[in-house]
C-alpha cells in the first residue's frame, strides 16, 4: 500500500514570516494537498535565546493570512528534548555514536590543521575508538555520530537530482552538545521520523545538513524521507534577496495592501514553472504542482510582476470581498484608524457602489484605500496642494453655478447628472474638462479621482449639494 504523503513546514521562530520561508510552505501545502496528504507545522524552537513567542506568533499569523492551513496540533520541537535524548542513547547502545571528550583548545587546533591541509572533515576523529577512562576527570562530553569513514552518502533529489558526498569528507559530527541538549541535527531526523513525514520540502541552503542526516536516519535503521531541496531566492539583479529587493516578511506585503490569492500565485511561479501560465487559481496549483518542475537555479524576485498580478486579481475580485479586504488593511494605513471611526452602513455601502470604478485602476489594496478617501473625508474638505492651486474668484463662482444645476437633477444618477452637467457645458461655451476639475476638486478635495460622475452617484445628493455650497460664491 502506498504511504500517504505528509510533508512538514519547521520553521525557526527567530523573526517574522520571511517571503522565503512563505514560498517554502506554500510548495510543501501544495504538494501535500495535491495528493490527499498532510502538512504538519513544526516550529523549531531550540535555540532558546533567539527564539520568541512574538516570532513564533508572527508565524502563525502569516500562515493563517495565506491561508495555508497545516494539519494536527503544532509540534514544537524544544518540547521533545527528552525523546531526541533517547535516540542518541540508542545510538550508543548499538556501537553508532560515542563520547568524545576533545577539549575546546584540541578542537581549535585540529580545525587550523585540516583547514591548513586543505581537508574539510575538520574534526580528526580521535575519541571515536578511545575509552573513556582516559579521558581527563570532570569534563563532560559531546556525543558524535560515529560516520561512515569510506563510500558514498547519496539523496536522489527530487530538485538537484543526485546528489553525492564522499564520506571521508564528513565529520562525525555532534548529536549530543556537553549540556546534555541536542543538536539541531538530530533533532530534525528524530522529529521527522516520528511525525511520520514522507517528503521534505526546503531550500537548498539545507543540502548539506540533508548528507549528514541521512547518515543518522541510516544509524538509527529508519526510512530515509524523500527529499527536495528548492533554489533560494535572489534579488532582480541576482544577488541575495535584501531587504530592498524584497526580503520581508510576510506580515509586511499584507501591509503594503498584497491579496493572499496574489502573493500565493506569484510565489508559487517562482523556481516552479507549469507552461507559460501565469495566472492560477488555487485548485489549479494544488493540481498542477510538481518537484521535479521546480528549476535548480535560483529564482529572482520581481515586485512589479507581484503588483501586475495583485491588480489583476484586485480587478477580478467579488467586490464584497475587496470590501472586506479594504478593513483588514486599514489597521497598516497610517489615517486608517480615522476612516474605521468613519465606516458604517451607510459608507460601507458607499464604498461597495464605489468599487467597481476604484478596482479598475488599483493595484494595491493600498490604492483602493487612496482612491477611496472622497468618500470619507469630512467636511469641510482638506485641499491638497494641487487642488489649492487651482482656486479662484472664477472656479468659486463656476462651482456656485454647478451647485444650482445639479440641485434641479432628480432621479440623482451617474447618468442623469452628467446630462445635467454637458447641457450646461454646451449652453456655458465651456469643454466639460473646464468644469469636470473645479467640480472634483470640490468633490473630493483632490485633482485625481475615479471618474467624476461616479464620484457623484456614490456620494449622493445632499452630500454634492453640501461640499460644492463649502467652496461656492455667487
Amino acid at each position: 500500500m502506498t504511504k500517504s504523503v505528509v510533508t512538514r513546514f519547521a520553521p525557526s521562530p527567530t523573526g517574522f514570516l520571511h517571503i522565503g520561508g512563505a514560498r517554502t510552505a506554500l510548495f510543501n501545502w501544495l504538494y501535500a494537498r495535491g495528493r490527499g496528504g498532510k502538512m504538519l507545522l513544526r516550529i523549531e524552537d531550540t535555540d532558546r535565546e533567539r527564539s520568541t513567542e512574538e516570532a513564533i506568533d508572527a508565524i502563525l499569523d502569516g500562515l493563517k493570512w495565506l491561508e495555508l492551513h497545516w494539519d494536527g496540533e503544532v509540534v514544537h520541537q524544544y518540547a521533545r528534548a527528552a525523546r531526541h535524548r533517547e535516540a542518541v542513547e540508542q545510538l550508543l547502545a548499538a556501537g553508532r555514536a560515542y563520547r568524545c571528550y576533545a577539549s575546546p583548545e584540541e578542537l581549535a587546533e585540529m580545525r587550523e590543521k585540516a583547514r591548513a591541509e586543505g581537508k574539510t572533515r575538520l574534526y580528526d576523529g580521535r575519541w571515536r575508538d578511545r575509552d573513556p577512562s582516559e579521558a581527563r576527570p570532570n569534563v563532560k562530553p559531546v556525543i558524535r555520530l560515529k560516520a561512515p569513514l569510506t563510500g558514498e552518502t547519496v539523496i536522489e533529489d527530487q530538485v538537484q537530482g543526485r546528489v553525492v558526498w564522499q564520506n571521508e569528507n564528513l565529520d562525525d559530527f555532534v548529536l549530543l552538545r556537553s549540556d546534555g541538549n541536542p543538536t539541531y541535527m538530530l533533532s530534525v531526523v528524530v522529529d521527522d521520523h516520528d511525525m511520520g513525514v514522507t517528503h521534505i520540502i526546503r531550500g537548498d541552503d539545507h543540502l548539506t545538513n540533508g548528507a549528514r542526516q541521512k547518515q543518522i536516519y541510516d544509524a538509527l535503521g529508519w526510512e530515509v524521507p524523500i527529499m527536495a531541496h528548492i533554489p533560494l531566492i535572489h534579488g532582480p539583479d541576482g544577488s541575495k534577496l535584501s531587504k530592498r529587493h524584497g526580503a520581508l516578511g510576510v506580515d509586511a506585503y499584507r501591509a503594503m495592501g498584497y491579496l493572499p490569492v496574489a502573493l500565493r500565485n506569484y510565489l508559487s511561479r517562482l523556481g516552479w514553472s507549469h507552461g507559460d501560465q501565469e495566472i492560477f487559481s488555487t485548485q489549479e496549483l494544488i493540481d498542477a504542482f510538481d518537484l521535479p518542475a521546480v528549476g535548480r537555479s535560483a529564482a529572482r524576485f520581481d515586485f512589479a510582476k507581484l503588483e501586475s498580478l495583485n491588480g489583476h486579481y484586485i480587478r477580478n475580485s467579488d467586490d464584497r470581498a475587496l470590501v472586506a479586504a479594504f478593513e483588514d488593511v486599514l489597521k497598516f494605513v497610517p489615517n486608517g484608524s480615522d476612516i474605521q471611526n468613519r465606516l458604517n452602513d451607510h459608507s460601507r455601502a458607499q464604498l461597495l457602489q464605489a468599487m467597481p470604478g476604484l478596482k479598475e485602476r488599483a493595484k494595491t489594496l493600498l490604492d483602493l484605500v487612496d482612491s477611496s478617501a472622497f468618500i470619507f473625508a469630512p467636511r469641510p474638505l482638506t485641499m491638497d496642494a494641487k487642488a489649492s492651486a487651482l482656486l479662484n474668484d472664477d472656479t468659486h463662482k463656476l462651482i456656485g453655478d454647478l451647485k444650482n444645476i445639479l440641485s434641479q437633477v432628480s432621479p440623482w444618477t451617474a447618468e442623469t447628472t452628467e446630462a445635467a452637467i454637458r447641457t450646461f457645458a454646451e449652453q456655458s461655451s465651456l469643454k466639460l474638462g473646464a468644469i469636470a476639475q473645479p467640480l472634483r476638486i470640490a468633490l473630493t478635495g483632490r485633482t485625481t479621482s475615479p471618474g467624476i460622475f461616479d464620484v457623484l452617484a456614490v456620494l449622493g445628493k445632499d452630500e454634492c449639494l453640501a461640499r460644492l455650497g463649502d467652496l461656492s460664491s455667487g
